[in-house]
């Protein structure tokens, strides 16, 4: 009876690292929820400025991100939330603009591709959040690092929760990541160098 109760006790301490093991990948996989990478969207609306800037077009960027996680729970809510995600810069494309023909849509995205991004000398853009505080209700402030063009800098951004989404807005300077805005005619039609873009992102 006793070799029986002692097989017994030894048969449940040898499975109890397992169980504890189990457990915590069950924890970790509550705890972190993919970005529904179909739904969440990044939009980048670039401006003209310059002499003739009111003959030239503004145009919207689509920056579908490919990859990325909130950590800790289904929202910002619980534990030590963190965010993260991937674009890839190849996949960025210059939304159809119904002012502008075929052969000039298909210019503006290779000089997009090959002058402002060089895709393949930088092929992603990611964002890892370091800080994250609740302000209210659905708000947070979001602190992080962005890369890129090859230039990390940390910026902060102000999310808000709408319905299953959380969204946020923010203004970029592309001198600051590198980046030398394009300019036509020496200047009399140029980017602006200030670039505005409106985040909407959706966990699984």
């Amino acid at each position: 009876m006793r070799r029986r109760a002692l097989t017994l006790c030894t048969a449940i301490a040898a499975a109890a690292p397992l169980v504890a093991q189990e457990r915590a990948a069950q924890e970790t996989a509550a705890q972190e929820r993919a970005i529904d990478t179909q739904r969440s969207t990044v939009t980048i609306h670039v401006g003209k400025s310059g002499l003739l800037s009111a003959a030239a077009h503004d145009h919207t960027i689509n920056a579908p991100i490919s990859s990325g996680a909130i950590s800790s729970g289904a929202n910002l809510e619980s534990g030590a939330p963190h965010i993260e995600f991937r674009i890839e810069t190849a996949k960025m494309t210059v939304m159809p603009d119904p002012k502008v023909d075929a052969k000039d849509q298909a210019t503006i995205q290779t000089h997009m591709e090959e002058m402002t991004l060089e895709t393949k000398k930088f092929p992603e853009i990611t964002f890892r959040s370091s800080r994250v505080q609740k302000l209210a209700d659905g708000q947070w402030k979001v602190d992080g690092d962005l890369s890129l063009h090859g230039v990390t800098k940390t910026v902060s951004l102000t999310v808000k929760q709408t319905g299953e989404s959380y969204t946020t807005h923010t203004v970029l300077k592309q001198t600051e990541f590198g980046i030398t805005p394009l300019s036509i005619g020496g200047g009399v039609i140029k980017v602006k160098n200030e670039v505005e873009i409106d985040f909407q992102i959706f966990s699984r």
